[in-house]
């Protein structure tokens, strides 16, 4: 019997911000029990620190210079069609695969008020994620709705009214990307706010920035701003893990949760004054690969409570996430599997022995990284643009780029070769990041900011 898939996916959830994850101050019991009664990835990284490539390596399995997002779309100054025909999402495979497949909140990747393919149900955001409060508008199923309230609330009861139409025997598929992490850092509900403002995130301290970009659009602000953003921010945490509790207890109220998989995991990380920066990727120009702006959340709770309570070590990714739930689900992808370059984490999940591996490749426009346990190496093309190595065995907080010392050196040529390989495998023409110009995704890409000459 294949198994209903829900998927929480949301939008700037650092990796460190739950109390499960190690910020001992938040309130997150529902996501503190996913990890309780699933399988824990501490190693989880995106594909691009950044919403949109990263959004469409979950809905591709690709990298950005195989389905060719490379940065966040203004939909509303650039409304075209971004992911190639010929490149077949995770819903559209999942639908025709003989499943009912259900979508609400962020899309993202590209006319996010329309009816994607491949959805049965599809609430979309209605030109805007924001605000959090308010009038929300919506693209619920063929027509434009106005919601007055917390926005969250809405996507979360629209999910529970897919869950409860039990009429079709179909399998389920749902996607819930909740975007109350991302700024702005306002009209987050008012008790929580006043909450943590009683009693702020300690445990998560401000460092101070060591890097050299050119502009800092993720500048530390002042004390007493940067402590509003702080009770916004873990106020936003709590209601996402209202939300998701919302819906882990309707799955059991219907009778399904033994039935279904859930994955909880985020799009790419978020800075809160680690690193003496905010954001993620796009906090400094030239772009970052900190940790926390490439690390995820990531936990699955399988039916049955499989595996539960258990920490992975291995590294995985978006990519993975795409191939292990088309292997729940009993589909194959429909383009060859050359091209793919995730691995299932079924085995794992299943019980079976974990094959570890400690590599992550990142990219963001004109900029790639590959990680390994023991160090962090930034490409970056074009003039007037350093490369970085970091010793992260010795340097866990990126503070010495160390290109320039022997050790450096020999680090930087092998991580080279490693990009090339893995980029020689997975970009497409027209699409990969070094070898082409890169369109015009929002007006301020960080590849035109600091634009090669």
């Amino acid at each position: 019997m294949r198994p209903n898939i829900v998927v929480f996916l949301t939008d700037d959830h650092g990796p460190w911000a739950a109390n499960c994850f190690g910020t001992a101050e938040l309130r997150t019991p529902a996501l503190d029990s996913l990890v309780s009664n699933g399988i824990y990835f501490r190693n989880a990284y995106t594909t691009s620190p950044v919403c949109s490539p990263a959004r469409a390596s979950f809905w591709t399995g690709m990298y950005p210079s195989q389905h060719g997002i490379h940065d966040w779309i203004d939909e509303k100054r650039f409304p075209k069609k971004w992911l190639p025909e010929r490149i077949p999402t995770l819903a559209s495979l999942l639908h025709d695969g003989g499943y009912r497949t259900g979508f609400v909140g962020k899309w993202h990747c590209g006319q996010s008020w329309m009816h994607q393919p491949g959805f049965d149900f599809y609430i979309g955001e209605n030109k805007d994620q924001y605000p959090h409060r308010g009038q929300c508008k919506f693209h619920d199923n063929g027509r434009d709705v106005t919601y007055v309230g917390q926005r969250s609330e809405f996507l979360t009861s629209r999910a529970i009214d897919f869950l409860s139409d039990t009429s079709d025997k179909r399998p389920v598929f749902l996607f819930v990307g909740l975007t109350d992490t991302h700024s702005p850092f306002s009209d987050h509900p008012q008790h929580l706010v006043d909450y943590y403002a009683a009693n702020p995130l300690k445990s998560v301290k401000v460092e101070k920035y060591t890097g050299k970009a050119t502009r800092l659009p993720g500048k530390m602000p002042a004390p007493a701003e940067h402590e509003r953003r702080m009770a916004q921010y873990a106020a936003a945490v709590e209601t996402i893990d209202q939300c998701v509790g919302r819906v882990l207890d309707h799955l059991t109220a219907i009778g399904t949760a033994n039935d279904t998989a859930v994955l909880y995991t985020g799009d790419h990380g978020h800075m809160n004054g680690h690193h003496g920066l905010y954001y993620k990727g796009n906090g400094t120009i030239p772009q970052n690969f900190f940790d926390e702006s490439i690390r995820v959340p990531c936990v699955w709770r399988m039916p049955g409570l499989l595996g539960g309570g258990s920490k992975s070590q291995s590294w995985v990714n978006h990519c993975d996430q795409f191939e292990t739930i088309l292997g729940m689900a009993g589909v194959s992808p429909r383009l060859n599997s050359a091209s793919y370059p995730g691995v299932s984490l079924l085995p794992f999940l299943n019980g079976m022995p974990e094959t570890p591996r400690d590599t992550a490749i990142c990219e963001y426009g004109n900029a790639r990284m590959i990680r390994t346990s023991k160090l962090k190496v930034i490409n970056r093309l074009g003039v007037g643009l350093l490369d970085e190595v970091y010793d992260i065995a010795n340097d866990p907080r990126e503070t010495t780029n160390v290109i320039n010392q022997v050790r450096g050196r020999d680090d930087h040529k092998s991580a080279m070769k490693g990009l090339a390989d893995h980029f020689r495998n997975y970009s497409s023409d027209g699409f990969d990041g070094f070898l082409n110009q890169l369109p015009n995704h929002n007006g301020g890409e960080p590849w035109s900011a600091v634009s090669p000459s």
